[in-house]
């Protein structure tokens, strides 16, 4: 009997209704919400009589219109009133919410690890295409529409066609410096925004074994913008620690008996992908993205691209309209790249060990003049942990702006907003154009290199600024 991945295990596990040729039918164990996809769901359950199946299994939070500063004071009104809507229809249909009051309060894929919803062997869906991110934990997550939204609320299944699975290995260790963050982007620029289309891919390798959850979730965060419908990781001992006495997780002999469930998820030793691609772990640098999307994204040591160096027409015609966008010249050094603004947050990188990182780099540094920047953490909690190892304060005395949780600069749905023409180094997981703000040119990066960027007020390889202080010291 040939083995079995672990998307193929939770996947038939799953599974309600399946026919030979059609999509199959899901069981979904763990539904969470946010207050920007719910609305129109919500209504179409209230205009057809409907109750949410399962209530208990739904998990409510707002964050992408929150805003960090005087998070109370929403003068917007398309934003308070959706929010406001979340509030009553938690309320109406008894589903437990992380309000603003909460403490509980923050991004969507960061408060779901951080709380112990997200659990090894569960199917996992959100009205957000970064619901990737809980696969970091050994767990099917995917992002769904709004219609889909509905049929999860009213019925607790999904219906969904299956597909193919990819492999991703990264071989070897990582040099030293080099982060979670880098790894995908060098992923994403080698095999392109479309080699996981129509697969769920699963991250394997020396790597990504030696990698923190923190680092893993990173990585399957922005799995979704190599065209995926999903990214996971097999749990492990990492993961299982990561879990142990979290609110939402069994305690004692439960947790043991979890734990034993979970270990047999793991993808068996002769299961046989459909796909498989592999990148050296030596071989990747700091990166930073240069263009309009996660694949146009270079190593800081390197330059950036001319059309002619485009496979085919239409990556040359890609990569010219990405330099008119982005203002910039063919074969310019990226280190010679200015910068006004830097963002050190959203669900990719915003978790305390993110912070501790950046942090670490800006440490007896000051922000470059004509520099704003920015740290917002992923929730409440993270920035209450923050406070009281002190890096608010590291922070604000370099000339950062030390702010309250949310989603923040990665998008352009609250008041924090790049303006026109401006750059931003940014340590989100989209550069699209207009991703954040009319006009705006993202350049995406590890937080690290954010605060590097902040601090030299252009990029630079964050590892000189570390060898640096480490001589000076």
């Amino acid at each position: 009997m040939v083995g079995k991945t672990i998307i193929e295990k939770i996947w038939e596990k799953h599974e309600v209704v399946a026919e030979k040729g059609k999509p199959s039918l899901l069981y979904i164990d763990l539904h969470m919400v946010h207050e920007v996809t719910s609305p129109q769901a919500f209504e179409g359950l209230r205009l057809a009589g409907r109750k949410v199946r399962r209530p208990e299994l739904t998990f409510a939070t707002m964050d992408h219109n929150v805003p960090t500063v005087n998070r109370y004071d929403i003068s917007d009104i398309i934003a308070r009133t959706q929010m406001e809507t979340l509030q009553k229809n938690c309320e109406e249909f008894e589903i437990e919410i992380a309000d603003l009051d909460s403490p509980d309060n923050g991004i969507v894929h960061v408060i779901g690890p951080e709380l112990g919803l997200t659990q090894p062997g569960k199917t996992i869906v959100c009205g957000d295409s970064h619901t990737s991110t809980h696969g970091a934990f050994g767990a099917l997550a995917f992002g769904i529409g709004t219609s889909e939204v509905e049929h999860v609320l009213a019925s607790q299944t999904l219906w969904q066609s299956k597909p193919k699975t990819l492999e991703v290995r990264i071989n070897g260790q990582l040099q030293a410096g080099i982060t979670a963050k880098d790894v995908v982007l060098a992923i994403i620029s080698k095999f392109g925004v479309d080699v996981g289309t129509g697969s769920i891919i699963e991250f394997t390798g020396e790597a990504i074994r030696g990698m923190t959850m923190e680092e893993r979730m990173t990585i399957c965060n922005m799995s979704i913008e190599a065209g995926a419908k999903a990214g996971l990781i097999s749990p492990d001992q990492v993961t299982f620690d990561y879990l142990r006495d979290r609110a939402f997780v069994a305690k004692g002999e439960g947790f043991e008996e979890k734990m034993k469930q979970w270990q047999e998820l793991a993808t068996d030793k002769d299961a046989k992908y459909d796909r498989t691609v592999e990148i050296e772990a030596a071989e990747i640098e700091p990166m930073v993205t240069w263009g309009t999307n996660p694949s146009q994204g270079v190593g800081i040591s390197q330059l950036v691209p001319a059309p002619e160096d485009g496979r085919d027409q239409v990556e040359k015609r890609s990569i010219q309209q990405a330099l008119e966008y982005m203002d910039l010249t063919p074969h310019t050094q990226i280190n010679e790249i200015k910068i006004q603004h830097v963002f050190i947050g959203s669900c990719t990188n915003s978790r305390l060990s993110d912070i501790r990182a950046a942090a670490n780099v800006v440490k007896g540094h000051k922000v470059a003049d004509g520099v704003r920047a920015l740290v917002v953490p992923g929730s409440q909690s993270i920035k209450k942990r923050a406070e009281k190892e002190g890096l608010d304060i590291l922070f604000k005395e370099a000339g950062f702006e030390w702010r309250d949780s949310g989603c923040s600069m990665c998008l352009s749905m609250n008041p924090d907003v790049v303006p026109e023409g401006e750059r931003c180094a940014s340590t989100s997981n989209r550069n699209f154009e207009g991703r954040q703000g009319k006009g705006a040119r993202t350049h995406l990066v590890s937080p690290e290199m954010a605060a590097a960027a902040a601090i030299a007020g252009h990029f630079i390889d964050v590892r000189q600024l570390k060898s640096k202080k480490q001589t000076n010291g």
